[in-house]
C-alpha cells in the first residue's frame, strides 16, 4: 500500500472525488480546501448508525460486504453479524491507518478491557504502551509509521488515545468549537447528560440550546459553507442540505440538532454521548457501538481477520473485482459529492459486481434519493428502491444528521 502520507496519488484521488468546479471560482476554492482536510484525520468516529445498517443489509454468513470505511466503527460492527468478508476503502490515509489499527486490536490485545480502554475510553495513560507492546510489532510498516508520526510539535499520533482521541480530527475539533460557544452562552452540557428521559432532554433543548442556535452569530456561521467542513460537509452537500429547507441551512441544523438531543433516550444513543459528553460513557455501561460492547468482543475477535482496507475510491476498487462477487454495499453519503458521470461509473461497477439479491445502502443530506434521473435507466432499472422501508430505517438512525436513508436491492 505504500506510505500513508498524503502522496500525489492520494491528492489526485481526493481531487477527482470532490473537485467539480473551476479552481478560480469561489466554490472551486472551497472544494479544494475541503479536499485538503481529507489528507488528515476527519472522523475519529463514524456518524452513521450501524444497527440501522445491519437491519437493512440483513447480513448472512456468506455475504461479502464492500464499504466506505470512514472511522471504521461500522466496519467493525458489521463483524458482529458474522459476514464472509468486509472489504473497506477510504481516501483519507489517516482513516486507513485507523481502520488497520482497529482490525488488529481485537486479535492482538489481551482482552476486552484493553480493547475498550483503547477505543472506548481512548483517554487513558498507557494506551500508547498497548500500541507499542501488542500492536506495532504485528502491523504493516506504513501503519506503524503513521501512528509513530509526529502529532503537532511534540508527541506521537498514537498518544491521541491517551488525550481523548474523539476530540481530534476535523469532527472532534468542530465539536470542541461548538462546546466552547455553548459555554460562552452559559450552556452546561453535563446537565443535559444528567437528563433522565426524553421529556427532560426536550426541555433542555428548548430552554438552553435553541435560543443559542437562534442567535445572530450562529445564523451567520451557518451561512458560511466552509464553517461545516468539520462535519465532513463539502460545498456540494451544503447545497443539498440547504435545499432540504428551501435554502435555510439554519433551519436544517436546528431540526437535526433537536433530533440528536431529543429523538432518542440518552441511555440508548451513543451519538449524543459523543456529541455532548465528547466520548462514550467511560464506565462502559452506557450505550456503545456494537463492536465495543463486551458481549460482542469474542465475535469481533473471531471475525477481525475478515476485514481489510485499501486507500482507493470505491469505483476503482470495484473495477478490479470479479463479476457477481459482492452482496452488500455501504456508500455512506459519498454520492452527495458526485457528478452524474461519477454516479454512473459507480453504479455500473456495483451492478456488474453484485450477486442476485445484493443490497446497497446510502445516506443523503436531503430527504429524497438522488439517483433517479441521474443514473442511467438501463442500470438503475435493475434495482428496486424500498421507499417505505427506507423512511422507517431513517427514523431509527440515532446519529440524526442525515435527511434520508436509502435501501436498494438487485432484482433477479
Amino acid at each position: 500500500m505504500g506510505s500513508p502520507s498524503a502522496t500525489p496519488t492520494v491528492r489526485t484521488q481526493l481531487g477527482g472525488a470532490v473537485q467539480q468546479n473551476s479552481a478560480f471560482s469561489v466554490t472551486g476554492v472551497l472544494e479544494r480546501a475541503f479536499a485538503q482536510t481529507f489528507t488528515g484525520l476527519v472522523y475519529p468516529q463514524i456518524w452513521e448508525d450501524p444497527v440501522v445498517d445491519m437491519d437493512a443489509l440483513e447480513i448472512g454468513p456468506d455475504d461479502a460486504i464492500v464499504a466506505i470505511a470512514s472511522g471504521g466503527c461500522n466496519v467493525m460492527s458489521y463483524l458482529t453479524a458474522n459476514p464472509a468478508s468486509v472489504e473497506a476503502v477510504d481516501l483519507s490515509p489517516a482513516h486507513v491507518a485507523l481502520n488497520r489499527l482497529k482490525y488488529a486490536a481485537p486479535r492482538l490485545l489481551p482482552d476486552h478491557a484493553a480493547f475498550f480502554q483503547l477505543f472506548g475510553r481512548a483517554d487513558v495513560a498507557g494506551n500508547a504502551a498497548l500500541f507499542d507492546d501488542y500492536l506495532a510489532p504485528h502491523l504493516d510498516v506504513a501503519t506503524v509509521d503513521h501512528w509513530n508520526g509526529r502529532k503537532g510539535i511534540v508527541g506521537r499520533r498514537i498518544e491521541m488515545f491517551e488525550q481523548g482521541f474523539y476530540r481530534f480530527g476535523a469532527l472532534g475539533l468542530f465539536i470542541g468549537w461548538a462546546h466552547r460557544i455553548a459555554r460562552l452562552k452559559g450552556i452546561d452540557f453535563s446537565r443535559f447528560m444528567a437528563c433522565r428521559d426524553i421529556e427532560e432532554q426536550t426541555r433542555f433543548f428548548e430552554d438552553k440550546v435553541k435560543p443559542a442556535i437562534d442567535s445572530r452569530f450562529i445564523k451567520w456561521v451557518t451561512r458560511n459553507r466552509a464553517s461545516l467542513f468539520g462535519l465532513g460537509i463539502p460545498p456540494q452537500q451544503y447545497e443539498a442540505l440547504a435545499g432540504a429547507a428551501d435554502g435555510d441551512m439554519h433551519a436544517v441544523l436546528t431540526e437535526r440538532t433537536r433530533t440528536l438531543m431529543c429523538g432518542f433516550p440518552l441511555s440508548e444513543n451513543y451519538f449524543a454521548w459523543a456529541a455532548f459528553n465528547r466520548g462514550y460513557d467511560p464506565s462502559g455501561e452506557g450505550p456503545l457501538p456494537p463492536y465495543l460492547q463486551r458481549d460482542n468482543f469474542e465475535t469481533v475477535r473471531a471475525n477481525a481477520h475478515k476485514a481489510s482496507i485499501r486507500n482507493r475510491t470505491l469505483t476503482d476498487f470495484l473495477r478490479s473485482q470479479p463479476g457477481a462477487s459482492k452482496d452488500c454495499y455501504v456508500l455512506l453519503d459519498a454520492q452527495d459529492w458526485m457528478t452524474d458521470a461519477q454516479l454512473n461509473d459507480l453504479w455500473a461497477q456495483i451492478t456488474r459486481t453484485a450477486r442476485a439479491g445484493a443490497r446497497v445502502i446510502f445516506r443523503t443530506a436531503g430527504v429524497e434519493t438522488i439517483l433517479p434521473g441521474r443514473v442511467s435507466d438501463s442500470v438503475l432499472g435493475r434495482w428496486r428502491y424500498h421507499e417505505e422501508r427506507s423512511r422507517k430505517l431513517h427514523d431509527r438512525d440515532r446519529s440524526a444528521i442525515y435527511g434520508g436513508f436509502h435501501l436498494y436491492t438487485l432484482e433477479g
